[in-house]
């Protein structure tokens, strides 16, 4: 077989694999835009501690997410104490959104 597909089957590019971001495959990172998809903006101390992770590991995955655009952070104080918020943008929301409906849709198959 050539891999072509015969005219009996589905379109190229219609399944719904090409809707998966491939940024969001790494189980971390998926878990941060869960995370962050369902508030305005989240404490990177409560991420952290939600998703499982050290800091470092979170400041690494949350750094690529910055990098592609789809994570905003933010620094600043909460009386002397530094904080830093974690936001998705509204790209890294529909991204996020679109990554869940492809994984629906694989799994209704």
């Amino acid at each position: 077989m050539t891999g072509e597909r015969n005219s009996d089957g589905p379109q190229a590019g219609n399944h719904p694999r090409h809707d998966l971001a491939p940024l969001l495959n790494a189980p971390v990172r998926l878990s941060v835009a869960a995370a962050l998809a369902p508030v305005d903006k989240a404490e990177f101390g409560f991420v952290r501690d939600l998703v499982e992770v050290t800091d470092s590991a979170l400041s690494k995955q949350v750094s690529l997410l910055e990098e592609a655009g789809w994570v905003h952070v933010e620094k600043g104080r909460v009386g002397r104490r530094p904080r830093t918020w974690l936001s998705l943008t509204c790209e890294g929301r529909a991204v996020y959104e679109r990554h869940l409906a492809a994984l629906r849709a694989i799994a209704a198959g």
